[in-house]
């Protein structure tokens, strides 16, 4: 079997809820020994109480060892430091301040391993005004201007449908801890990686936010039609709704002879890609007019034959019934040891001379694999029961 890209590499992983743990996901999965540090406590519970054999927590934390450690205690802390010494990685997603208090910061780390590459996610930055308040990737979206620009105009604010601010600063703080290590094979130095809910919000405004940066203009909410190109939205059928993606005049064009509008085409308030953007409701309701003729499935094929983009819009279990979607592999199995076969979510990048197993290693269980993680760092059985014992572990 060929080898993963992050074999050898070894995390320790002091995440919870969501963000820290989309970090690790990334690292696990492409092959690195990661090492789940948990509190000792409850089988069935994790740090913040969710249930272990729930499907969110199954699919975040595959392929991982668990030891429980309890880091407040100074045995704890002192097999924490012995780990870290061995360690590649390190991620959390603390409030900025704890990970001062636990003593298992950056600098903590640091000084018994230089080379660490050491991960934070915070709701709101290292430093400054805000940065020990606790953060929520519904709060980033409010407070990263997410919500502003989500949803029909008039309706108020909307969230997003997924925790995007957790997901997107999970990924790319997967990505400042690959930078690091790259940086870290000619400097031979570690270093502190971090980013938080914020910023990855912020990122992820893109042009949103280029549009006031650099012309100063405020974007607002376009519910389902995309904020400045036009036609690209929803669109009703005989049988249901669609989107269709016609910006720029080519496209247009071809949207047009496919789908018979030649009115529409003719029309001066929609010449341009100006005036189309402008005069929206007029063409939504031309297009509307047209396409609530036939079912989904006849513009799907009649558009996409003629270079437009056009598709479903799918409910969840609609979308993994996608032959397309079976085909990308996006679901990985997973034999637990007591839930049975279940499935997760795949991973959506693709290394040609490096494909990952057909299946997914479960999540463990709480403290699982905490013997042979101790007996590699010398502890004899006798003492790793008296430290189950004190619950140290």
């Amino acid at each position: 079997m060929t080898s993963l890209p992050l074999e050898g590499l070894v995390v320790l992983d002091l995440t919870a809820h969501r963000a820290g743990p989309t970090c690790v996901r990334q690292l696990a999965d492409w092959g690195a020994d990661v090492v789940k540090i948990e509190p000792p406590g409850g089988a069935k519970g994790d740090a913040i109480g969710s249930n272990r054999h729930a499907t969110d927590f199954q699919n975040l934390h595959r392929n991982k060892r668990s030891l429980t450690l309890d880091l407040k205690s100074p045995d704890g802390h002192e097999i924490f430091m012995k780990l870290a010494r061995k360690a590649d990685v390190v991620v959390e997603n603390y409030r900025s301040d704890v990970k001062h208090r636990l003593k298992v910061a950056y600098d903590d780390v640091a000084a018994v391993n230089p080379r660490i590459v050491y991960g934070s996610i915070s709701g709101f930055g290292q430093t400054g005004p805000d940065a020990t308040r606790a953060g929520v990737d519904q709060i980033a979206q409010g407070m990263g201007g997410l919500m502003s620009i989500t949803g029909a105009p008039g309706q108020g604010p909307m969230r997003v449908g997924i925790p995007i601010a957790d997901l997107t600063s999970g990924l790319l703080l997967a990505q400042g801890v690959l930078l690091a290590l790259l940086q870290r094979q000619s400097t031979g130095k570690g270093q502190w990686v971090h980013t938080s809910l914020l910023e990855a919000q912020i990122f992820m405004l893109d042009f949103q936010a280029a549009r006031w940066l650099i012309d100063g203009e405020v974007a607002g909410q376009a519910g389902n039609d995309h904020p400045t190109v036009m036609p690209t939205g929803v669109y009703p059928t005989a049988d249901g709704h669609i989107n269709i993606a016609a910006s720029g005049d080519a496209m247009w064009l071809r949207f047009c002879e496919a789908a018979g509008a030649e009115a529409l085409r003719d029309h001066p308030d929609f010449a341009t890609s100006e005036r189309r953007s402008h005069n929206r409701a007029a063409l939504n309701a031309g297009i509307a007019e047209i396409t609530r003729r036939e079912p989904n499935q006849h513009w799907i094929r009649l558009l996409n034959d003629a270079g437009v983009p056009c598709g479903p819009i799918n409910s969840i279990d609609q979308t993994f019934a996608e032959p397309q979607v079976a085909h990308l592999g996006m679901v990985k199995p997973v034999a637990h040891p007591e839930l049975g076969d279940i499935r997760v979510v795949g991973q959506p990048i693709n290394l040609a001379d490096a494909p990952l197993p057909v299946a997914f290693r479960p999540t463990p269980g709480l403290g699982e694999h905490a013997d042979e993680i101790l007996r590699d760092l010398g502890f004899d059985p006798a003492s790793v029961d008296e430290l189950r014992a004190r619950k140290v572990i």
